[in-house]
């Protein structure tokens, strides 16, 4: 088994016996909120995962109390410097390219959602093929709550997994899904035991990995595609990186950034 230094932002590892990798966001004191240097290093992870084929399959999860909150604010409120262009480059150089990897990975890649998942934090689950939630776990797409609209793919994955309307109802309320409905709506595959996400994943995982390498990936990508929809992935994320770069400039958003930060001295 390989591994990482326990200090890194990403965390990768893979079972020789399985074939079975497992990529953790390891920033458990910010909730796996990711900045730029986690970016990169799950970007060099996922290219990994493309060039070995002994990788069979991939799970995504959480250090400590949440799977993914997200973007750091503290970077976030760096935007504020950028111009509209800078800020639609960032998400295409950096975000974007982890949702385009996972769509072009052909092995399977499951999320094990082992605690919170909220905004972009949620549509990091959204990418991958399939989720594993913790019975214990609430998630949310919360864009809304701060002005926004989800800049990473949020709104291209969200329809194709609970329809339109449903999609549409979460985007524009925020409101909190439970593992539960989470399931009776399509948004995740299986919901594991308070606490038992990431086994419940590496069960599934390790299952799946022993099945026939080369017809998995080729199901994986016949699938991908022949999905139907108005917009590619990449015509979508190119669009939504142009609204997200005007909202960050809206008194709406801006005013939360500075709220945060205003909370986070008094701390």
């Amino acid at each position: 088994m390989t591994t990482s230094t326990s200090t890194d932002p990403i965390l990768f590892e893979v079972d020789a016996a399985t074939g079975v990798a497992t990529l953790t966001l390891n920033r458990p004191e910010r909730y796996n909120a990711f900045n730029l240097q986690m970016i990169t290093q799950w970007r060099e992870a996922l290219t990994r995962v493309e060039r070995e084929p002994e990788i069979r399959a991939l799970i995504v999860t959480g250090a400590g109390k949440a799977f993914c909150a997200g973007g750091d604010m503290d970077e976030l409120e760096a935007f504020a410097t950028m111009t509209s262009h800078e800020r639609k480059s960032f998400l295409w150089d950096n975000v974007h390219q982890i949702a385009l990897l996972l769509e072009r990975i052909d092995c399977p890649v499951i999320a094990a959602i082992n605690g919170t998942a909220r905004g972009a934090g949620l549509d990091m689950a959204l990418m991958c093929d399939l989720r594993v939630m913790d019975a214990s776990v609430v998630v949310a797409e919360t864009y809304v709550d701060v002005g926004l609209m989800p800049g990473d793919g949020g709104a291209w994955y969200l329809p194709r997994l609970v329809g339109t309307a449903k999609a549409l109802e979460l985007l524009w309320t925020g409101d909190p899904i439970d593992a539960q409905t989470a399931l009776a709506i399509g948004l995740v595959n299986k919901v594991a035991p308070a606490g038992k996400a990431l086994e419940e994943a590496r069960v599934l995982a390790t299952r799946i990995a022993a099945k026939a390498t080369h017809a998995l990936r080729f199901a994986k990508r016949s699938v991908y595609q022949n999905m139907s929809g108005a917009a590619s992935l990449r015509s979508h994320l190119d669009a939504v990186s142009s609204h997200m770069s005007i909202l960050e400039d809206m008194p709406a958003f801006r005013d939360k950034v500075e709220a945060f930060r205003q909370r986070a001295k008094k701390k």
